[in-house]
């Protein structure tokens, strides 16, 4: 069977999903409905924010759901009216076992990490904050516990020594989406041979992917240097990791998005800031130093490290907790 003959119901949400939704569209691959979340408001105004996948679908003419509940029954026949052959789910919630076993060809996730590694909400971060030298994107089939189905096809890619979260989500999205393209054949025609995740070793400090929240991105001084950038890198740009700034009788914080390290030893204490106060910046760690290279201050623009300083010159009578 040719994969482009199937009735294709597909799942996602945020941009790192469009290009695999747009890589079906241009391909000519029948894509019968599309599955996002609701609107939400958000800004400063609580506008209605309809997700990148609508938007994208509404401007193909494809049909879109937007279940508050994956188990409503409503929704569940408005899928069945659909007929999908198999579904496919980039960057969305986890589906209850009524919806992944709807279609007779199945439903198969796109996964942005090498599985097992990094299963789990925040995949592409942890990659980075871990120190790996490589990821990947996986292609596999849904089962009722999250991203441990049996693999399918998977897709390797160096992570470079200055990649940011950033970096990595643009790449492996383009990656990913000519992967789903890949998977549809295989299964459209029955060469594949799925592989079970239980067979694949793994390192457990890798295992596991969990969200981001605002602790894990607080920076701890007390940390070896190239940590810290990593851990800077791989919250880049968004949600981004943070310190505060504490002088003067203030606390300010500060987001930092790009730095550089340098180790030598020296008798500051983590945290202490060096500054000439015109074009570099760079804070105490446990093995050396720092340079904070792009930064925002609270309720400020984000700034490259020299115009920053024209407007923060004091910088050298803070330190960072």
């Amino acid at each position: 069977m040719n994969g482009k003959e199937l009735r294709i119901v597909f799942m996602g949400t945020p941009e790192f999903a469009v290009i695999s939704l747009k890589a079906l569209v241009e391909n000519g691959y029948n894509v019968v409905g599309v599955v996002t979340a609701p609107d939400r408001p958000s800004g400063r105004g609580q506008l209605m924010h309809q997700s990148d996948v609508k938007k994208f679908a509404i401007n193909c003419g494809l049909p879109v759901l937007q279940p508050e509940k994956l188990k409503d029954e409503r929704f569940l026949e408005e899928l069945r009216v659909l007929q999908p052959d198999m579904q496919i789910v980039v960057a969305f919630r986890m589906l209850p076992e009524v919806v992944w076993k709807m279609p007779p060809m199945g439903t198969f996730n796109l996964h942005g990490s090498l599985l097992p590694r990094y299963r789990g909400a925040a995949p592409l971060n942890w990659a980075i904050i871990n120190g790996d030298q490589e990821t990947g994107v996986s292609t596999f089939l849904l089962k009722q516990e999250i991203d441990t189905g049996n693999i399918l096809f998977q897709e390797k890619i160096e992570i470079g020594s200055e990649d940011t979260l950033g970096d990595l989500h643009d790449k492996l999205m383009v990656i990913g989406a000519a992967l789903v393209l890949k998977t549809i054949e295989a299964l459209a025609s029955g060469t594949v041979d799925p592989l079970p995740q239980s067979s694949l070793i793994i390192d457990p400090d890798r295992l596991h992917a969990p969200k981001i929240f605002k602790e894990t991105c607080k920076i701890n001084w007390d940390s070896a240097a190239k940590s810290i950038n990593n851990l800077i890198r791989g919250l880049s740009p968004y949600p981004a990791a943070w310190t505060n700034f504490e002088g003067n009788g203030s606390e300010i914080g500060v987001k930092v998005f790009k730095a550089s390290v340098e180790l030598h030893e020296h008798q500051y204490k983590p945290g202490e800031i060096l500054s000439d106060n015109k074009n570099y910046l760079k804070i105490a760690c446990a093995d050396g130093f720092l340079h904070i290279l792009d930064l925002q201050l609270a309720g400020k623009k984000r700034l490259e490290i020299a115009p920053f300083l024209r407007g923060f010159p004091n910088a050298g009578n803070y330190r960072a907790e």
